[in-house]
C-alpha cells in the first residue's frame, strides 16, 4: 500500500484517530522525530507520542487503543524492542503501521500496514525513511484536518533530491577539512533546534559515538543557555545546525555565543544549503532532510580521515546485550 492508501484506509474503517504514537530505536526512532515535530507543531486535535520501544513495552501509555496510530520503525525490521512494541500496541487495538528498509520482516507481521523505503547510495532523498514518516505525517493532516498547506508538501518533496545533490556538493571540500581537523578529537557536541534536533541527536549517538567511537552529546539551542554553554572554551569543538522557520532565532543566539567564544565549531546553515526552494510557510519541516543527507558527507570523510570505517562495531550485533 502506499501512505495515501493507508491514510485512506484508516479514515475509512476507524472510527477516528485521536493519537498518532512513532515508536522506534536510535536512528529509527531519531529519523520520526521531524514527523512528531510536524504533529505537535500543526496538528489541532491529534495528541502525539514519541517513544523509545523498550520504554514503550514496559511503560505503555494508558490511552493506547482503537484510536491510536502506532508508527514503528527499525532499518532491517528485526529490532527486537521495536517488534515487541508493535505487538504491543496492536494487543491493544492500535492500528500499527510498520516501516523497514526489507519488505518481509519480523515488524512487518506484526503490523496492520507496512511500508517499505529507500537506503543506500542510489536511494532517493524523498522516498527514505525519514521522508516516509513525515509524508504520513503529511497525509495525516491533509485528510484528517483539512491541511491547507497540503497542496505545497508535494511539490516540495519533488524538490528534494536535486536540492539535497547540490548541498552535498557544496560541502565536500568543507567536510574534508572537517575530516582533518578534527579526526583526533575525543569529544564533538551537535546542537539543533525545531524539527532539526533530531538529525543533531542522530548524529551524535549514531555516527559520532556508535560509528566513530567519539564521546558526544546532542545539544538544543533552546537549552543552550541553561547549562551546556558553560562547557564552552577554545578547545571544546561543536557541530551547529542552523535550521531556516520559526526557530532559526535560537540557532543564530547559539552561534552569536560560539563565535564569541570558541574557535573549534563548524556551521552548517540551511538556508545557504539551498533550503529556501521549500516553501516559507512549510520550509522548517524540511531541515533535517537536508541537513541528515549532508551530514552524511561529513560522516564518510571523518571515517577515511581516522581510518574508522562506519560499519565497525565494539559491542553491536557482535556480544549479547
Amino acid at each position: 500500500m502506499t501512505v495515501s492508501e493507508i491514510i485512506a484506509d484508516l479514515k475509512e474503517n476507524r472510527e477516528e484517530i485521536r493519537e498518532v504514537v512513532f515508536v522506534g530505536c536510535g536512528g529509527s526512532l531519531a529519523a520520526m522525530y521531524p514527523a512528531k515535530y510536524l504533529l505537535e507543531s500543526e496538528a489541532s486535535n491529534l495528541r502525539v507520542g514519541y517513544f523509545s520501544s523498550n520504554e514503550f513495552v514496559h511503560a505503555t501509555p494508558k490511552y493506547i487503543g482503537e484510536t491510536t496510530l502506532v508508527i514503528a520503525t527499525s532499518h532491517q525490521g528485526t529490532t527486537p524492542e521495536t517488534v515487541e512494541a508493535a505487538r504491543v500496541a496492536s494487543s491493544r487495538g492500535a492500528a500499527v503501521t510498520s516501516i523497514a528498509f526489507k519488505p518481509d520482516s519480523l515488524l512487518s507481521e506484526a503490523g496492520d500496514y507496512w511500508l517499505v523505503y529507500e537506503y543506500g547510495p542510489e536511494a532517493s532523498v524523498s522516498e527514505s525513511k525519514a521522508a516516509l514518516v513525515m509524508k504520513i505525517a503529511f497525509e495525516l493532516l491533509k485528510v484528517f484536518e483539512n491541511y491547507e498547506k497540503a497542496p505545497l508538501v508535494e511539490s516540495s518533496f519533488e524538490k528534494l533530491d536535486v536540492l539535497v545533490s547540490k548541498a552535498k556538493a557544496l560541502v565536500k571540500r568543507r567536510a574534508e577539512e572537517f575530516a582533518k581537523d578534527y579526526k583526533d578529537e575525543k569529544n564533538i557536541y551537535v546542537m539543533g533546534s525545531g524539527s532539526s534536533y533530531g538529525a543533531a541527536y542522530a548524529y551524535s549517538i549514531c555516527i559520532l559515538m556508535e560509528m566513530q567511537w567519539i564521546n558526544s552529546s546532542s545539544i538544543h539551542t533552546g537549552e543552550f543557555f541553561h547549562g551546556p554553554f558553560e562547557i564552552v572554551d577554545y578547545e571544546t569543538p561543536f557541530i551547529l545546525l542552523l535550521s531556516e522557520g520559526r526557530t532559526r532565532n535560537l540557532d543564530e543566539r547559539a552561534l552569536r555565543f560560539l563565535e564569541k567564544y570558541a574557535r573549534r565549531f563548524v556551521v552548517l546553515d540551511a538556508k545557504e544549503l539551498g533550503i529556501n526552494l521549500i516553501d516559507d510557510s512549510i520550509v522548517e519541516f524540511f531541515n533535517p532532510l537536508v541537513f541528515s543527507n549532508v551530514l552524511s558527507v561529513y560522516s564518510e570523510e571523518l571515517a577515511l580521515e581516522r581510518n574508522h570505517p562506519l560499519s565497525r562495531r565494539r559491542y553491536m550485533w557482535k556480544v549479547e546485550y
